[in-house]
């Protein structure tokens, strides 16, 4: 194998096998019953949600230490259920009220039995304390059997849940699905970039083929979305609960989130809310061949703006990958200092359509999931369960005029961006 000697995975806890996905399953629940009162909830959490119930008994929990948690699957497991409490306490209710009129049940204000805990478990992890493609993806799923094939999303369901609907567990076993398939992608962007340093012409025009076939897999995938994820089940009940605190003005928050750490301590704090822009693999994509398409479709060089933003939400040691990856990245210079014709160079384009076909299939589910759904009412069923959590943040969030960059439609993805 060609593999640069420079990038040793397993120091960016980064697996040949599983890509950016754990080692194992994530750890379904915190075993010590010291932590039982955060795991009733996260396990009732939907039912909570719908009853109105879930900020009242976030403000009753006791302010629990995370100095129980030992293994880096426990402090994980602690980041999943404090980022879903979070978000359905922010969320979970009515429209959050105006900083200079505060009551003891306000969501601009995450009490801190919840903050406390949620501030150092972040720290420990170096994520930011909000819910993240890692607390909502990576690190919230299991296999419906023990051996059970992951890179297959009917063997998948979720941990922890804000409405309980299979749309919901679709939505994120989809993503599972392409982070484990594309684990095997890792390995092999990194021997093509070993090609180019050895200038092995062959091997790097062979690799360019299977990462082209690779990536199609990923896309076909990606298309799978609207088999069992109902765009307005999406739209009017989960997509309020997966945005952040940055941006939200119109729906309530102008000033991000106060963090109470006690004795009328803390601070506001301002994030996004949880994206696929935080994935790791997908980013790799981009500076393994030089570019990043926009939603737009336009190509610039890859990790600038919301994507560099972006990196700040993944987890620590894939964010240092990034970054070494970043360095060793040279087949785009190769391929545009090599010949006009050369078939490393009709493998490279046949890489980048690829890519931008993987592109065009996410921008067609914004459109499906988003746009579409933001003209038409809402059915009954789910207008009914819309009101339990009474702010219609699918409307506000797509009202916001104060971000830097408006795109077309004046809507905007869970990350704040289209």
């Amino acid at each position: 194998m060609l593999q640069s000697p420079e990038v040793a995975l397993d120091e960016y806890a980064v697996s040949s096998e599983h890509g950016f996905l754990p080692d194992g399953l994530p750890l379904p629940a915190l075993n010590q019953p010291y932590y039982a009162p955060w795991e009733t909830l996260a396990y009732r959490l939907p039912s909570l949600i719908q009853t109105g119930q879930i900020r009242y008994l976030i403000n009753d929990l006791p302010i629990l230490s995370p100095s129980w948690l030992q293994t880096e699957a426990e402090w994980r497991r602690a980041y999943v259920v404090l980022g879903f409490l979070t978000h359905a306490y922010i969320w979970g209710g009515e429209k959050p009220r105006d900083k200079k009129n505060l009551i003891a049940i306000n969501p601009q204000v995450l009490p801190s039995s919840i903050s406390k805990p949620f501030l150092e478990v972040s720290s420990h992890l170096e994520l930011p304390p909000c819910a993240t493609y890692a607390g909502l993806t990576l690190w919230n799923f299991t296999t419906t059997h023990p051996e059970a094939d992951i890179t297959n999303p009917d063997n998948l369901t979720l941990l922890t849940s804000f409405t309980g609907t299979k749309d919901e567990d679709w939505f994120i076993a989809i993503s599972v699905t392409i982070e484990a398939k594309g684990a095997k992608l890792v390995p092999l962007m990194l021997d093509a970039i070993a090609a180019v340093t050895a200038s092995d012409i062959p091997r790097l025009t062979a690799l360019l083929c299977q990462f082209t076939d690779r990536l199609q897999d990923l896309n076909d995938t990606l298309k799978r979305m609207y088999e069992k994820c109902a765009p307005a089940v999406f739209f009017h009940q989960l997509r309020p609960f997966l945005a952040g605190s940055k941006n939200m003005t119109t729906a309530g928050l102008p000033y991000g989130v106060f963090y109470d750490v006690g004795d009328g301590q803390g601070e506001w704090h301002q994030y996004s809310g949880g994206s696929n822009a935080q994935s790791s693999l997908i980013q790799t994509f981009d500076i393994f061949l030089g570019v990043n398409h926009s939603a737009t479709g336009e190509i610039r060089p890859p990790g600038t703006g919301y994507i560099q933003e972006m990196r700040n939400y993944m987890p620590a040691p894939h964010r240092r990958f990034l970054e070494t990856f970043s360095a060793l990245s040279n087949i785009r210079p190769y391929i545009l200092s090599s010949q006009a014709e050369s078939p490393a160079k009709e493998a490279y384009n046949a890489a980048v359509l690829t890519l931008s076909s993987f592109r065009d299939t996410h921008i067609q589910i914004v459109s499906r999931y988003i746009i579409m759904p933001s003209r038409t009412r809402a059915p009954v069923e789910l207008d009914q369960a819309a009101q339990a959590h009474r702010v219609n943040l699918t409307t506000a969030s797509s009202q916001v005029k104060d971000l830097g960059e408006m795109n077309r439609t004046g809507l905007y993805g869970t990350g704040g961006r289209a």
